[in-house]
């Protein structure tokens, strides 16, 4: 059987063309940047990303020119400001257009949960009040032929790609995360191709000895990346830490184009890979790596 180890640059490669659906996924928890680095560097277009809260990655992503669409809930770099590729792109004050389709963050999870439902829609209450629907003519209702109240529906979200980063997989594909959830799961099975990146490559026995922690079964992946700090400045959990100073920092670069410029150059453009991106980076493995606090094993015996 062929295997589903690749570099990052062979699963871009094969695995995200031009005008997909593309979905990188991580609640402030493993966002896989070192993927949105590939696909800029790849240079990949009239992309249509998607996700719950579009911070820095998909910024870099829009400003690369990647992207034609944005589907999301929230954008912002948390806790600190903009996102101003994004903002000089829909305030017309660049090059080019994005269109955006803008739903609430369970709105975003609804959509990802009818799509690996094999659901037409999902339906939810939660837009009574808002005008979300008077802004996005994809949001509708329906009514309940239990109750007979009118509720609000958001259709499937069945993406082209889904990249999720982990924490470790087996050459199979059965992925492990532990920490911070967000919408990983849901967002893989909805989807028709699944990259998986992770920080490190186990035996299946480790992932058997362990199968609670199994979010993603291989049986839908279709490449597994080794990728050791490619959630960099977002966190693995047990890997290494949040890079707070990168994201105060990107408020800075993010705000002027030629500084933006410089940063992709350096950055993206100016290595080959997140080994080389690392080289660049001297001393934040030391600063950012994980502490060990290990919790009490588990008996599964009978």
């Amino acid at each position: 059987m062929k295997s589903k180890v690749l570099t990052m640059r062979e699963a871009v490669s094969s695995l995200v063309h031009d005008g997909d659906t593309v979905v990188i996924e991580g609640f402030t928890h493993l966002i896989c940047f070192a993927a949105g680095h590939e696909i800029i560097r790849q240079k990949r277009r009239d992309l249509t990303l998607c996700r719950l809260t579009p911070d820095l990655i998909y910024d870099q992503m829009i400003g690369a020119g990647c992207a034609r669409k944005l589907v999301f809930s929230w954008a912002g770099n948390p806790g600190v400001g903009s996102l101003h590729s994004f903002r000089r792109i829909l305030e017309g004050k660049t090059a080019g257009k994005l269109e955006i389709e803008e739903y609430s963050h369970f709105g975003m999870v609804a959509r990802f949960s009818a799509g690996a439902a094999r659901l037409p829609f999902w339906p939810m209450r939660n837009y009574k009040g808002t005008d979300l629907p008077e802004a996005n003519p994809l949001i509708r209702t329906v009514r309940c032929p239990y109750t007979g109240e009118d509720l609000a529906t958001v259709p499937a979200l069945n993406p082209d790609v889904t990249i999720v980063h982990a924490q470790r997989a087996d050459q199979d594909g059965n992925t492990q995360i532990w920490g911070l959830l967000g919408v990983q799961k849901e967002a893989a099975f909805a989807s028709k191709r699944v990259i998986v990146v992770v920080e490190e490559l186990v035996d299946e026995k480790v992932v058997r000895s362990d199968p609670n922690r199994t979010l993603i079964p291989g049986f839908i992946v279709d490449a597994v990346v080794v990728e050791p700090w490619g959630a960099h400045p977002s966190y693995a959990q047990g890997y290494y830490d949040r890079d707070n100073d990168f994201y105060v920092a990107w408020e800075d670069i993010s705000k002027d184009p030629v500084k933006f410029q410089t940063y992709l150059d350096e950055y993206v453009f100016g290595v080959p890979d997140r080994k080389a991106y690392m080289a660049k980076s001297k001393g934040l493995a030391e600063r950012l790596n994980a502490k060990d606090k290990v919790c009490q094993g588990v008996n599964y015996g009978f």
